[in-house]
């Protein structure tokens, strides 16, 4: 592990900014130092990175995010693994869950088999910190850009069976609440310390609370692939956006939602229960072409993915960097809160908080330098440099 210290640099403390440096010793935060304190540490030889007056904040965390780069977690292989966490890194992330799409039985156990196979050695760029199952447990009214040709009612037996072949390996498998055997599905998630999502669902208001109730505690890409807000049916998204034990993820790319329905959904959620992810897919970092997300053909163009003939939205090419940059813009936030719900927040809904998602003495040294406009400078993960620009 390096030996370093950040200094010059503006510190997501919480909600507020430190100026100041930050120590990094044997992969650990060892001191974070505001200026004019002076330096405590008596290593003279400690390497030193310029912070040069931008911010310095924790990793980001992200939940749901298929691919980059021309690869797909569903490639199920080193390389594309290696691939995806390099390109993604990059910008910022540290941590991310390896998220499917609605696939086969068989399918999706190569994934689960690859990602632990994978996480079992070192990981170079980030780490992959688990797996997110999105579906197949799917509403046939709200595929979205799945493939309905392998959507099916929840099966119980599926996840026993994957969580005993892979102890710890599922963070999350999101479905639709409203399908005959989701809540006893939700509950036996619930039981084994597996987040349910509410996704691609056609739920009722009173659906998602009473799998609320079975312990469901998050929703996927809010306002997006789900039964809208009426103001005599409050639906799926009425719900997410008054019931405090439902955790929300937004997809802050402009396109996916408004603006003004992000700053909505910023004010209806507690500080603690909203998150930042990209939802993206193989062709995040690369031009307009065709590429591919769960078997099914994709066009994207200008950097805006959509299903060949059918026009669903499918995914996205935004990065975790770029999503902090636009929530801000939509929100009017300042850089550490929009910074919690990028890598706090996360890491609360993972049961990671005592070792990551925030800068503070002890925990691991994943971290993300931007400069004065935002952009990625140096990206670090367990104090080991794993992007440096």
């Amino acid at each position: 592990m390096q030996h370093f210290r950040v200094s010059h640099v503006n510190i997501a403390v919480g909600d507020e900014a430190v100026y100041g440096s930050v120590t990094v010793k044997n992969g650990r935060i060892a001191a974070i130092e505001p200026d004019g304190q002076g330096d405590t540490d008596t290593d003279t030889n400690i390497a030193t990175v310029d912070g040069r007056g931008g911010w310095l904040l924790p990793g980001f965390i992200d939940l749901h995010v298929h691919g980059g780069y021309g690869a797909d977690f569903m490639d199920a292989t080193q390389e594309a693994y290696d691939t995806i966490t390099k390109f993604h890194a990059s910008h910022g992330t540290t941590t991310l869950l390896a998220t499917t799409m609605t696939a086969s039985e068989q399918q999706i156990s190569r994934v689960l088999e690859a990602a632990d196979e994978y996480r079992s050695a070192p990981m170079p760029h980030a780490r992959i910190g688990g797996v997110h199952l999105e579906g197949p447990f799917l509403s046939p009214k709200w595929m979205g850009a799945q493939n309905p040709e392998f959507r099916v009612d929840p099966r119980l037996e599926w996840l026993q069976q994957w969580n005993a072949s892979y102890p710890g390996l599922i963070k999350q498998l999101s479905l639709a609440p409203e399908l005959a055997g989701s809540i006893e599905l939700i509950a036996w998630l619930s039981e084994h310390g597996i987040i349910a999502a509410a996704a691609h669902t056609d739920a009722t208001y009173d659906q998602v609370e009473a799998a609320a109730d079975a312990g469901l505690r998050s929703a996927v890409h809010a306002f997006n692939a789900s039964r809208g807000l009426h103001h005599r049916e409050p639906g799926t998204v009425g719900a997410i956006l008054t019931d405090d034990r439902i955790h929300a993820e937004l997809i802050a790319d402009g396109h996916h939602v408004h603006p003004a329905a992000m700053r909505l959904l910023a004010r209806a959620k507690p500080a603690d229960k909203l998150s930042l992810i990209t939802d993206a897919i193989s062709a995040a970092g690369l031009s307009d072409g065709q590429y591919e997300l769960g078997g099914q053909p994709v066009t994207m163009k200008n950097g805006i993915c959509r299903l060949t003939g059918a026009g669903n939205l499918a995914g996205s090419t935004l990065t975790m960097a770029g999503a902090l940059r636009l929530f801000k813009e939509a929100s009017g936030w300042s850089v550490p809160m929009v910074s919690r719900l990028c890598s706090g927040n996360p890491a609360a809904l993972l049961g990671m908080s005592a070792q990551t998602g925030s800068i503070a003495e002890g925990k691991w040294a994943d971290l993300v330098l931007l400069d004065e406009s935002l952009d990625v400078a140096a990206t670090w993960v367990g104090g080991e440099a794993v992007y440096e620009r």
